[in-house]
Formats: structure tokens, sequence, C-alpha cells
């Protein structure tokens, strides 16, 4: 493989990143409603995309190693075109790219089967054009939260009060963008092609997850721009990755503010943000709690985050049952900071406890505008996008600035410098924290297989001896696939929050924090849509997890699973290769 050749970039902040330093501190009515039959659950698929990991050159797209062989550096995100170009011209008839029943829209339904209209103001065909890329007039640089000054917030401030003062009918007000999140997320749309059988278009879960999130916000600013007259404006971002953004930005905490909401945790509102959090607080210091942050960042971002699939999540075409797999930053910190923020007192958490309500609380797209600048990083690492059809013309519905209706494709959205916008520079202190083992090359004891085992409810820890495929493969072998330890036939209930932890060559789980390379992630769901249950497959890197517990010439490796909240059931759990891992 090519060597990585990281960007050198310097530093505009006047603080340090050192954690010393940083502890001194009404529903609407939408007349295009869908009426008519409702919606049944699919409450089980099969393991449709296991191929995906198994084969390479399959429609995922290719991509080369994310390798770090220099992290002591600060990093500058500028957007710029990674991986795919924009390509014109429609999807072909013959591929499969997702695209929701815009102009059918129907009744989401929240964790208690309530119906909830989040559609849209009702629109035709031919009311929808085209987004069409142009190089924009400026450049405007999105800032983190906690360094913003009082001439910035006295704008922010303006334009969420502006938005909240249009009626609910106008697509720019701020309940018409907040039911965005709630029609695309809960229910609202079935896959263009497939309302009769009922298919939903969900975008968690799925590599659609940050393309969609990436171009809400992208219109959500442009109507903040468009309240304020002003194209240099840029949301702020909640720098949760480093030390002096990990708590609840202060600007959002006067309550006479636009910016307020008052369904928030108000035990959050001045402690350290948990970026673990599991619904209890940890008893630990605040200087571990950062620490710990760290550690599950360079997990998620470096060694969870090596190919297309770790990163983004697992295909979703259409035709295809929703909730195929989510991606490693998806999964954790992006559900985690939802859960810690949202009110524990409400039902599900709202606001941004549960997706159906969480766009009503500001703070949603400021933590989302730092899952995007994830990305952007991600890709200044060397990650490079699907170069698959189907992701790239997979297409979204919003309003813009103008209250209009636009349809945009995922390959449109890939060059944030083509969107107008970039991320201010800030430290990365989470490159410096890679965990270390608590033990290496162990002898594994005797433990059952997962053939004995699953299909199983996971109430209790469960620890198998999961067989490799091959030991000691060849560095060109690992260059070429990502050895994954997959969980499968994942059963569980999408209207609560329901979270294991995941451990390799560990049998002693209580022993391995985030600090240590043996915890090797979590399966983590946020109250997405009524109760029901559905199926999905969660997938784990482990190669370097298997070298830096000295595990590599190992035939076999002990697979630890533990509950941290509802219960689910798992069918099976076993090892083999992602192949979206090209070599040069």
């Amino acid at each position: 493989m090519a060597s990585l050749t990281m960007p050198t970039l310097s530093s505009n902040l006047a603080y340090s990143s050192s954690i010393a330093h940083f502890i001194s501190l009404a529903k609407p009515a939408h007349p295009n409603r869908k009426t008519g039959p409702k919606f049944t659950c699919n409450s089980t698929k099969g393991d449709q995309n296991s191929s995906d990991h198994d084969t390479a050159g399959s429609k995922n797209g290719e991509t080369s190693l994310l390798k770090l062989d220099r992290r002591n550096v600060l990093l500058g995100i500028g957007g710029g075109l990674y991986g795919a170009s924009t390509f014109g011209g429609n999807p072909s008839a013959f591929a499969a790219p997702l695209s929701p029943t815009f102009t059918a829209c129907h009744d989401a339904t929240d964790p208690d089967s309530k119906e909830i209209d989040c559609c849209p103001p009702s629109a035709t065909a031919a009311d929808i054009t085209d987004f069409v890329p142009t190089a924009p007039s400026v450049i405007a640089t999105r800032p983190a939260a906690q360094l913003v000054d009082s001439t910035y917030l006295k704008k922010y401030k303006t334009a969420i009060e502006k938005m909240r003062n249009l009626s609910s009918d106008d697509p720019r007000s701020f309940t018409a963008q907040a039911n965005v999140h709630c029609a695309y997320c809960n229910g609202g749309y079935y896959q263009d092609g497939y309302a009769d059988s009922q298919l939903l278009l969900d975008v968690h879960n799925s590599w659609l997850f940050f393309p969609f999130h990436r171009w809400y916000l992208y219109f959500f600013e442009k109507i903040c721009q468009n309240m304020v007259d002003d194209d240099t404006f840029a949301l702020p971002f909640w720098n949760w990755d480093n030390p002096p953004g990990m708590f609840l930005p202060t600007i959002f905490n006067d309550s006479s503010s636009p910016l307020y909401d008052s369904l928030r945790n108000p035990s959050h509102l001045s402690t350290v943000l948990d970026l673990s959090y599991e619904g209890t607080d940890s008893t630990d210091s605040t200087i571990t709690v950062i620490k710990n942050n760290l550690y599950l960042m360079y997990k998620q971002m470096v060694t969870q985050s090596t190919t297309p699939l770790s990163f983004f999540g697992k295909t979703f075409r259409a035709g295809e049952t929703s909730d195929p797999g989510a991606g490693s930053i998806e999964t954790s910190p992006h559900s985690n900071v939802h859960r810690w923020t949202g009110d524990p007192n409400e039902s599900h958490g709202e606001d941004m406890g549960s997706f159906y309500s969480a766009g009503r609380d500001p703070v949603f797209y400021c933590h989302h505008a730092n899952v995007d600048r994830m990305w952007s990083l991600w890709n200044s690492l060397g990650g490079q996008n699907f170069t698959d059809s189907d992701w790239l013309n997979s297409s979204f519905y919003f309003y813009n600035e103008q209250a209009k209706p636009v349809k945009v494709y995922v390959k449109d959205c890939l060059d944030t410098s083509v969107l107008g916008y970039t991320y201010q520079t800030v430290d990365i202190p989470w490159l410096n924290s890679k965990p270390s083992p608590r033990r290496t090359a162990i002898e594994l004891p005797t433990a059952p297989t997962p053939s004995q085992v699953f299909p199983t409810t996971l109430e209790k820890t469960i620890t198998v001896l999961v067989k490799r495929p091959k030991k000691k493969r060849t560095k060109k072998e690992k260059q070429r696939a990502e050895e994954v330890l997959e969980i499968s036939g994942i059963q569980y209930n999408i209207g609560e929050f329901v979270k294991f932890d995941v451990y390799i060559n560990e049998d002693t789980p209580d022993e391995s924090g985030p600090e240590k390379t043996e915890l090797v992630g979590s399966f983590i769901n946020v109250p997405h849509g009524h109760s029901m249950i559905s199926t999905t497959t969660k997938t784990f890197a482990i190669s370097e997890v298997l070298q830096e517990l000295g595990a590599d010439e190992f035939e076999s490796v002990l697979v630890t699973l533990v509950p941290k909240s509802s219960t689910v059931t798992i069918s099976g759990v076993k090892i083999k290769y992602d192949s979206t891992k090209v070599s040069a």
C-alpha cells in the first residue's frame, strides 16, 4: 500500500489542549400527508449483505487502508474532494440507489406507536428541482462552539429566533426543520418504488447516515444565512472530541435564549460529557472521563474505521430492508451523545434522546456538525469514500433557503468546499490516545464455540471461542482485507435504548475499560421508531486489535459480550474479512 501523506497544518487556537489546562475551565399540520393504509413493520431480515465483507471488488467500492504513520500532528479540516468525483446525469434504471417517497409522506411514529405528522409542506413532482453544484462565492468556517464570540452568538441567536417565529407551514421554520429528522428517521417515507410493499427508508444504521446528515445541515445552515442575510455565517460544532469541548456548550444554557431547550438532562448542564454513556453517570473523576473519551475516539476513528464499510456503515440499496448495520462513529460517540443530552425524566429521553424529537433541540445541529467533521477528518487521514454507484446516486429531498423543494444526490456532497464550508482548525489530542492491552499473548481459557451458544438472548455476559479463517496473515493479506468480528442476527426493539459491549481475549471484562485494547466497542441503539423488533448486524475491525494483543498467530480468539441495557437476541458470531480495503 502507498504510504499515507499526513497534511501539515497549523493550529489557530489560542488555548492548549492539555487536560490540566482544560480542567480550569407544537405539532404542525401538513397538507401533503399521505393517508390510507399504515405501514407494517418488517421484524426480521436475513444477512443480505454478508457478501459485502467477503468478496474483493464487490459493489461496496474500493478504498485504501486507513493508516496513521504519524500521529503527533494537528489537523485542520478543509473539505476537499476525497475519493469519488461529482458525476452528472441520472441514476441508471437498472441500479438500486435509494430515494424517499417525498411527495407521498405519511405519519411517522414515536417509540410508543403514537402517530406523528412530521411531513413537509405539500409539493408535487413538478415543483422539485435538482440541486446543481456551483462554485460558492465564499467559504464559511464552522467554528468550535466553545470558541465563539459575542458577535457570532448574537447572529446565531437571531437566525434561530427568526426560524422559530416563522409559521410551521413554512418549510424554513424551526419546527419544519426539526420534523425533517423525524420524517426520515421514524418511518415517514417508504422507499421510492417500494411503497406497495411498505419498505421504509431510514437514514440511520447504514451507509446513508453520513451523507443524509451532511445535506440536512447544509440546508439548515443556508436557511440560517438567509435569516441574517450573511452567507459567511456557519453553524457551530460541538467539539466533544477535544477536552475543552467536552461539556454541553455554554451558548445553549441560557433559558431566555432561542438556543435553549428545556428537555435536556438537568444533571449534565455543567458536567463533563461521557462519550461512553450508558444511562447512568460515571463515578470516575473528570480527568478520567476525559482520558477515556480520547481513548474511545481513537478506537472509533482509527482502529474501527479502516474501511468504508466500517466507517460509513453497511450497504443499503433499494428493495432491501432498513437497518443493515451502523458504522463506527454513528454507533459511538454519536448515539451516546444523543442519550447523554436528552432528559431522562421524559419517557424516551426527549428531546435529544429520541430521534423523532432530536431536531427540536438546537444543540442537535451543533452535535451533528461535529459528526460531519469526523467524515472530513477521516478523509484527511486517508479514508476514501465509496465509489459504488448505488451510494453515489442515492437521493434525498429538502427545502432550500428560498422555501423551494430540491432533490439532492450523495455524489454532490462529497466535497465540502463545493458546498461552501470548512471547519475551524482545532487540536485533535485523541490521535495520541491509542489504548494499550491489559495482557498480551494470553493462554485462552476453555469456552464454548458460537454454534454451541447461539442463537440466544443476551441476558448475561457470554464468552465464546471463535475460530479465525486463517492465523498469521501476511502483511499483503492484511492490506487487502480487514479481519472483522461479525455479530449477526441482532434482534432488538428499535423503540428502546439498547447497548452491549464487545471484548476480545478478555474473560474478566470488568478489568478492561476504554483505555484497554480488549474492549473493541459496543452495539448501541437510540430509539428511532415505535416498538418493534428489528434485525441487524454489527462488525468490529480486529486486525490491529489482534496484533496489539499478541494474538496474530492464534487459531481462535475469545469473544465476550456484556449486556448494558435492554436484552437482545443474537443468532451468531464469527470472524471474516472486509475486502473493501485495497492494497496499492
